[in-house]
């Protein structure tokens, strides 16, 4: 593990931390995360080269607590958050019957994660025109839902409402119990745009049986749509320019994307599109 020594030993110095678990890395942008304790408080090390990973360090600490986990110190790739020691689990839920309470408290974070904060917005967080740049030229190639999903897009980038820092990775991994504190984010990627893209991604989530259950599309737009104060039309082409995008990353990258593809189509069905 000469790789996670020379990555990790640096911080571990530098900030006094004791390592408290194993290391592991993430598998799609390559991270590092240790379990540490500074001064007996739980802490999570994440060091990272990704720029996106980065970018979203950045809105943890502009959040300052509210809604995400407290940033206990950061500079360049490396990141020190607060641990989520609570015993609770929003994947466990979803699975266990309680999918509606799991959806409940995603909107809930959320709806902290999108309050007005009182100050100036970062310039690092990347526009959302910008993130869905890969969804126009696979829908061309494509053709079908992805062309749905394409035009869903086109039109709610051109008519953004309510924008805000996003998120950006709303899913049921990524909202985790940190106990007295609750329920709080972890892992943004620092977007800029329609507070709608944030209620997208949980539906595709947190597995393809929970998300393609008969009558679960119903049920997650009449109970988001109400307490996100959201059209549930205007969602509903949220839903569908999401899945779409997430198919086109995952069809660039050589792969299949029956789920996302299957997502986006029943998006495209209920909108009649």
């Amino acid at each position: 593990m000469t790789g996670m020594t020379e990555t990790l030993q640096p911080w571990l110095d530098r900030w006094r931390l004791t390592p408290d678990g194993e290391a592991f890395t993430t598998e799609h942008t390559g991270s590092w995360l240790l379990p540490v304790r500074r001064d007996e408080q739980a802490a999570m090390l994440k060091v990272s080269p990704s720029p996106d990973e980065i970018a979203g360090g950045a809105l943890m600490e502009w959040w300052a607590g509210q809604g995400a986990a407290r940033v206990l110190a950061r500079e360049g790739e490396a990141l020190l958050l607060e641990r989520a020691m609570g015993p609770r689990c929003l994947i466990a839920m979803s699975k266990d019957g309680q999918d509606d309470a799991a959806t409940q408290i995603i909107c809930d974070a959320v709806e902290v994660l999108h309050a007005p904060r009182g100050r100036r917005s970062l310039s690092t967080l990347v526009p959302l025109d910008i993130w869905f740049r890969e969804l126009g030229p696979m829908a061309a190639a494509q053709g079908g839902v992805l062309a749905a999903a394409h035009q869903a897009a086109q039109t709610l980038l051109a008519d953004p409402r309510d924008v805000v820092a996003l998120h950006g990775d709303v899913h049921h991994a990524n909202i985790l119990d940190f106990g007295p504190r609750g329920w709080l984010a972890i892992d943004p990627k620092g977007l800029l745009g329609e507070r709608g893209y944030d209620y997208a991604n949980p539906f595709c989530n947190p597995d393809t049986a929970t998300a393609l259950q008969p009558g679960r599309l119903q049920r997650y737009l009449a109970q988001v749509s109400e307490r996100a104060g959201m059209e549930p039309r205007r969602l509903l082409m949220w839903i569908l320019a999401y899945s779409g995008l997430s198919a086109a990353w995952i069809l660039g990258d050589g792969d299949l994307a029956r789920f996302d593809l299957s997502i986006a189509e029943l998006a495209a069905a209920q909108l009649g599109v």
